[in-house]
């Protein structure tokens, strides 16, 4: 598949424009406090450490230690490393180029890859290719920051690896897990800003780009991240973007996300012979201050990137306030197996949903919207969610959202260690629960 090609046929009638992230701001979250390199967290090596520094290293060096360190991403590149291994790149430090990372760990013994050193996070940049590459299996990449690359920041080939606490920006996907990536965590990370274009032509309904996190490959994860501003302008669509997008992608689980001021939430199609199956989102958070936005949009068997089924989103918390939005959409030949919502709590400006065909499965939300569009179903109501505020979606006392939601299992969350709420609380199984990512 052509990474600027796959968008093709997925338009979406409902675009905003990017609320900028201050430049103090994300410079601050790019950078970060200093903190322990992962050798010095984890007390002793299981393998060789090897060190890369910008600035001071010789790629003729042996690299083994702060003072004897590699200089460039190539010879760090071509180390062969093993299971055990740690390579920690120099903060402060600043390249331009790709880090490629093939070796393979197992799962007792990953290959780590972080920072030694004070100042900010090591930042990786360049637009002739993806900045950080990772096609082993059973790395743990953490601290990194993946700015300005060719057109991913953070691409994931390989199986089994964990991105977690790593910064990208300025690219056309922050992280991109490709269609051979399989069994990948992106957990605890800042997609901030992705809002470039792969293409943006004359040509009709090709755009694609300014992606937080997209999914081509199957069960991954993607936990825990505070993804902001996934926009770009669009000639196809006026703008576009996702926090997170699933293409010819199965059984990705996407929970406890933030999602601040993105042109949609997810997006999800594949391409002809393809699949976009057993997607689940749960206790996920998303807010937009923009003019436009949306949270959900699939399709039936009548697309051209469809149908895409068995999506399952639960225990969500929406608030776009805008006139110009919709909360969920399913068209062209919409239904239950197309699309299951449990326990949501969506408050939009403009359209609450749109279904066609039998339409959704739904059950336990609690919807406000201009407009409805969908049919509501079993112990689901339209009233105002009764969030905090538009930046705050915990639940205020007497909420409607409160006990409104359906009993459901650890499965409809990803499993036991992920049936808690945005703040941490167990989701309880023997009374009706709370409707929303948050439980009062």
């Amino acid at each position: 598949m052509t990474p600027n090609l796959w968008r093709a046929g997925l338009s979406l009638p409902l675009t905003f424009l990017l609320l900028a992230v201050p430049e103090a701001a994300a410079r601050a979250l790019s950078e970060g406090p200093a903190r322990a390199s992962p050798l010095e967290r984890s007390g002793s090596a299981a393998g060789r450490v090897y060190y890369v520094d910008g600035r001071e290293g010789d790629d003729d060096a042996p690299g083994t230690s702060p003072g004897k360190a590699w200089r460039s991403l190539g010879r760090a590149s071509s180390a062969r490393l093993r299971p055990g291994d740690t390579l920690l790149l120099r903060r402060g430090g600043r390249w331009k180029g790709t880090l490629t990372l093939r070796g393979r760990g197992t799962a007792a013994r990953h290959i780590t890859v972080g920072s030694y050193g004070r100042g900010a996070r090591p930042k990786i940049s360049g637009r002739n290719g993806d900045c950080v590459v990772v096609e082993g299996s059973y790395w743990r990449i953490s601290d990194l920051r993946a700015s300005d690359c060719g057109w991913g920041g953070f691409r994931i080939d390989g199986r089994h690896n964990d991105l977690w606490d790593v910064y990208a920006d300025r690219n056309v996907a922050g992280v991109w897990v490709t269609e051979r990536g399989s069994h990948n965590v992106i957990r605890d990370s800042q997609m901030i800003g992705n809002d470039r274009m792969s293409v943006d032509d004359s040509e009709p309904d090709n755009d694609s780009g300014a992606f937080g996190v997209l999914l081509n490959g199957d069960d991954n994860s993607v936990i825990g991240n505070l993804i902001v501003g996934s926009y770009a302008s669009s000639q196809d669509y006026v703008s576009d973007g996702a926090a997170v997008e699933v293409y010819d992608g199965d059984r990705n689980l996407v929970a406890h996300n933030v999602a601040r001021d993105n042109e949609t939430f997810t997006e999800l199609g594949h391409s002809p012979g393809g699949t976009a199956k057993g997607n689940l989102f749960a206790n996920n958070v998303v807010t937009s201050g923009e003019k436009r936005g949306s949270f959900l949009i699939t399709r039936g068997a009548g697309h051209a990137v469809g149908p895409v089924t068995g999506t399952v989103a639960v225990n969500n918390s929406v608030y776009l306030p805008a006139r110009k939005t919709i909360g969920v959409s399913c068209a062209d030949g919409c239904s239950a197996k197309i699309l299951r919502l449990r326990n949501n709590a969506i408050k939009v400006g403009g359209v609450l949903g749109y279904e066609d065909g039998s339409g959704i499965d739904d059950a336990g939300g609690v919807y406000d919207g201009r407009s409805t569009g969908i049919k509501l179903g079993h112990r689901s109501i339209r009233e105002d969610p009764g969030f905090h505020s538009r930046h705050d979606l915990r639940l205020r006392p007497g909420a409607a959202s409160i006990g409104q939601g359906v009993p459901l299992g650890p499965s409809w969350y990803g499993g036991t260690g992920l049936a808690h709420d945005a703040a941490g609380r167990a989701i309880p199984r023997s009374r009706n629960t709370d409707a929303g990512a948050y439980q009062y």
